[in-house]
């Protein structure tokens, strides 16, 4: 399968540079995938799709300040670090920037104590291919404090905008520390507004799956199937398991909120059916890449944002939702001038 085939035009004046003043102002795709029919809504009208019973699982990852900006110690030439997965200890998995002049041993300094001395230092290790190092890091004191005081949100290459609140780019639930990226579908959710959907009956699950490298590389084959997925933590309880269970059982519809709490549910529905047995608490790396032809075991509705032409994440809505659906839904989505990627406006795709 082509990724061609995923392409489409997208005017760079509908790409959002920054969110709106309320979360759940932004505009609603609301896209049936049994009808074909495509509605256009408000965010707050999401609760008119979503039953008593039924459950919307969020990922509660939170987005460290993963973007060091340095120098090198020999030069002073500036040098950029996004980090993306800890390894062990003080060692990383980063993206480099620029990486041609980040060779192995290069040493990279960050903040000063006062005395030309650096408040971090990070020693490269490893050199990877499309400016991925594996880094040391080298301080005194606890490392996310110096993190909190030196990083900056690593907001993806399309947004040009300086983002002056950080707490903009973490959704209103985030928990649990370890993303390169925030699941961005979740960022339209208020604290009210959850509470809202609780009051009709909606039950509410969490799970997590830490947002890593594949968030930031495109694609580089010409076709679907030559792509190779970089793996991510996630972790589901013992407790959300059960919800899930129980859900299917009277019928109710699993929503997933976001591509990654879809794909953190298929790859938990998928090791439960190689197995033989119920879907369970579970955790472990996951690099489950989901494009059209793909069977989905427990999502049966999606909310999620617009994403990039040819990217991994519109294969997942086409899988879903079927590539001519989606293709339709996007061309109307351009044509009514809605707002795309990470701070952008919402797609709900849902079935009856």
């Amino acid at each position: 399968m082509n990724v061609d085939l995923f392409d489409f035009d997208l005017p760079e004046r509908l790409i959002a540079q920054m969110p709106l003043s309320n979360r759940t102002g932004s505009r609603l795709l609301a896209l049936n995938r049994e009808t074909g029919s495509i509605e256009h809504r408000m965010f707050t009208d999401l609760e008119h799709y979503i039953a008593p019973g039924d459950v919307l699982i969020l990922n509660d990852t939170k987005v460290i300040p993963a973007r060091l900006i340095g120098m090198k110690a020999d030069t002073g030439a500036k040098a950029e670090l996004l980090l993306l997965k800890q390894l062990d200890n003080d060692r990383w998995e980063t993206l480099a920037k620029p990486a041609k002049r980040l060779k192995k041993g290069t040493e990279i300094w960050f903040g000063d104590r006062g005395d030309g001395t650096p408040l971090l230092k990070a020693v490269v290790e490893e050199e990877a291919d499309m400016g991925g190092r594996t880094i040391r890091f080298v301080y005194e004191g606890i490392f996310q404090e110096l993190l909190d005081r030196l990083g900056e949100m690593p907001l993806p290459p399309y947004i040009k905008e300086r983002l002056e609140e950080r707490d903009r780019y973490q959704t209103v639930y985030a928990k649990r520390q370890g993303s390169a990226a925030a699941p961005t579908a979740g960022l339209h959710f208020t604290e009210e507004y959850l509470r809202k959907l609780r009051d009709k009956g909606v039950i509410i699950a969490y799970l997590t799956l830490h947002v890593g490298l594949g968030t930031f590389r495109p694609m580089s084959s010409e076709t679907v199937e030559e792509h190779t997925m970089h793996s991510e933590y996630y972790e589901l309880s013992a407790e959300t398991a059960a919800i899930i269970r129980e859900a299917k059982e009277r019928g109710s519809k699993i929503v997933a909120v976001g591509t990654t709490s879809a794909r953190t549910l298929e790859t938990v529905a998928s090791e439960a059916a190689e197995a033989g047995r119920p879907v369970g608490e579970s955790s472990g790396w996951t690099d489950i890449f989901i494009y059209p032809g793909y069977e989905f075991k427990l999502v049966d509705c999606l909310l999620t944002n617009f994403h990039l032409p040819k990217s991994t994440l519109i294969m997942l809505v086409s899988a879903l939702a079927g590539r001519e659906l989606i293709m339709k839904a996007y061309a109307e989505a351009v044509e009514r001038e809605y707002r795309f990627f990470s701070f952008g406006d919402a797609m709900f795709i849902y079935k009856n």
